[in-house]
């Protein structure tokens, strides 16, 4: 849950700061995207493990803690923002600098993108694991991590980067190129993961003496 929250808020951050173009273009579409994408699938991966071994409800506890702890990030950054700043720090930073840096974080665009997505993409992941886990009987658990990848991403992905084009954060022109590129990357990171998800997968099994089946969960997001 520690990892998982850590990739959370410094991917969010991440993505605030920086979009990356390495000059690629995918049938005349350029492929850039936003800086967090590097890191932001890996959340993915620790949701596909939580679920697999703990459960939906476990999984469901720690999602609710990463949307708070994204949340606190957020604030906090925004009431350093509105705080004076040092004269020394003025000169060589200031406060123009942290509000293209850090101010995206905090404003009101990027938070409502951020959170949305993430809520959205989260639990969509986690309830197609868990049903498809029961309908295939704990076999082929690679279909299971890419198949709820596909729909959590596709959801996450649409949802940040519209809500955050809505409200000026990214330009309309850029849609296209950063939902299909963030889609491409984050999928394409959860495939290559798949041999690492399989021997922690594996390795928690066997420890925790835990394989959860959620034939009996209530589905229901909002309990705790």
């Amino acid at each position: 849950m520690a990892a998982f929250v850590t990739v959370l808020i410094v991917s969010n951050i991440a993505s605030s700061a920086k979009i990356v173009d390495w000059g690629v273009s995918l049938f005349g579409l350029p492929l850039a995207f936003d800086a967090g994408t590097l890191l932001f699938p890996i959340s993915y991966v620790f949701g596909d493990v939580l679920t697999e071994v703990y459960g939906y409800q476990r999984s469901r506890r720690v999602i609710w803690v990463g949307f708070f702890a994204l949340a606190l990030t957020t604030l906090t950054l925004w009431i350093v923002g509105l705080m004076p700043g040092e004269a020394t720090w003025q000169s060589y930073a200031g406060d123009q600098a942290y509000q293209a840096i850090l101010g995206g974080v905090s404003a009101g665009g990027i938070v409502l993108a951020s959170l949305c997505g993430y809520w959205f993409g989260e639990f969509f992941n986690s309830f197609v694991l868990a049903k498809m886990k029961v309908l295939t009987k704990g076999r082929w658990l690679w279909t299971r991590t890419i198949g709820s990848t596909l729909i959590g991403e596709a959801v996450d992905s649409l949802i940040f980067v519209a809500i955050a084009s809505a409200f000026g954060v990214f330009p309309w022109s850029l849609f296209l190129t950063l939902a299909v590129t963030n889609y491409l990357f984050k999928v394409g990171i959860e495939v290559l993961m798949t041999p690492i998800t399989y021997y922690i997968v594996a390795q928690l099994k066997r420890v925790e003496n835990e394989d959860f089946y959620d034939t009996d969960t209530n589905f229901n997001p909002f309990i705790v």
